[in-house]
């Protein structure tokens, strides 16, 4: 009975279903006994959720009817103004901007799929990548191209990069390109400030062919990534663009602010020209009316008092620090031991998950469950989840992907 072009489609999410085995797992041998690798989220060591203390307590004292009540189609104002100085800290470029609160830092890439990229054409990402990509690139009429992301040395790969942009570009007019850094999914790759450079350098040339060129940055992860500044210090580089080269940058309050279940992002637009802004502006706003309306007013309202209470913010801030110090302990722990034993990692610079490249994942990770291990197979490797691993668990865990090879 479904429409032609929504006939077969059926989710199957590699990520979910491992961690669904993994609490298979759980029931039979115990919490105690079973590493859970798997799922994008913080686990203390005990294996329970991480949250922010004072993110709960602001969100505990709020009023009910501001949690419940319908906020904008847009957004609140004040959500879009806090959203936009806290992605940029102390580097915003000389540019216009814009904002729209979508479900999640998901529905912000949705938007950006769905407006920026023509039905048919190409959108361009790495190789190695989060594979909603794809699911939305076939929910809006787009197809999903890919670069490798690494050359045999496991340096980023500008070459083959500036290849693919290229190709796409001799047959479209346009092309949407998404990047995700830092603390890429599923890697912990971190574009330097020189790669940064190559890559807008790439864009640019294809601007000036007269091409309409738009980059999304995918910073889901960036408060695990390392010091607020340093971390967004590229963001500069988005200066005096030009106007047929367009930015935009999704938000997400999911893994920042630790409130994942409550879907409130938001995508930002960057541009040189104010006429770019006000369009991306109104087709954001019909986007969201045609997909979820408006997005959880309780969640807009939250941020809005902790980036209105400056007394707050070095709080909640040295909270999220302890989460970051504690996901990097258990990833050097990982790396380190991987080093020692031969397995060949992706290069790691921070975030949730390690990727180590193998010939077949999924044979490797159902070898793995032998050892009540549970990761996630990808295409190209396996995903380790430093987040969810505690420090004692992660011990070893590298020697058995080895011997599970």
């Amino acid at each position: 009975m479904t429409a032609t072009h929504a006939a077969g489609r059926k989710l199957k999410d590699a990520i979910f279903d491992a961690n669904q085995a993994c609490n298979e797992a759980i029931k039979i041998h115990g919490a105690d006994k079973v590493t859970n690798a798997t799922i994008g989220v913080v686990l203390d060591e005990e294996g329970k959720l991480a949250t922010l203390p004072t993110v709960e307590k602001i969100f505990s004292s709020m009023d009910f009817s501001e949690l419940v009540a319908y906020a904008p189609i847009s957004g609140l104002p004040a959500y879009l103004d806090a959203v936009i100085d806290l992605t940029f800290a102390d580097n915003k470029p000389t540019a216009h901007f814009g904002a729209v609160a979508t479900a999640g830092g998901t529905g912000a890439i949705h938007h950006a799929i769905a407006n920026y990229a023509e039905r048919g054409d190409a959108v361009l990402t790495s190789d190695w990548c989060w594979g909603t990509y794809n699911v939305i690139c076939v929910e809006t009429g787009k197809r999903l191209e890919t670069f490798k992301l690494f050359d045999d040395a496991l340096n980023f790969n500008t070459n083959d990069f500036a290849v693919k942009v290229d190709a796409l570009c001799k047959n479209q007019n346009s092309l949407l390109v998404i990047i995700n850094t830092p603390a890429h999914n599923p890697t912990g790759y971190a574009l330097s400030s020189d790669e940064w450079d190559k890559v807008l350098a790439v864009l640019k040339a294809q601007a000036s062919a007269g091409k309409n060129i738009s980059l999304l940055v995918d910073i889901a992860y960036i408060d695990f990534a390392g010091e607020k500044n340093s971390t967004r210090a590229f963001m500069k580089k988005f200066s005096d663009l030009p106007e047929n080269l367009f930015v935009m940058i999704s938000f997400s309050m999911s893994k920042s602010y630790t409130f994942y279940g409550q879907r409130t992002g938001a995508l930002i637009g960057v541009s040189s020209s104010a006429d770019v802004i006000d369009e991306f502006k109104n087709v954001g706003k019909y986007s969201s009316r045609a997909a979820w309306s408006n997005v959880n007013r309780g969640a807009q309202a939250l941020l809005v008092k902790l980036a209105a209470d400056k007394n707050l913010t070095p709080i909640y801030e040295a909270e999220r620090t302890k989460l970051y110090e504690m996901v990097k302990r258990r990833a050097d722990v990982f790396v380190a031991e991987a080093d020692s034993c031969g397995l060949r990692v992706v290069p790691y610079k921070g975030g949730f998950f390690i990727a180590v490249p193998a010939d077949n994942p999924a044979a490797v990770c159902r070898k793995l469950h032998d050892e009540l291990i549970f990761a996630v197979p990808l295409k190209l490797g396996i995903r380790v989840a430093a987040c969810s691993t505690s420090f004692e668990k992660m011990h070893g865990v590298a020697e058995k992907i080895l011997r599970a090879m």
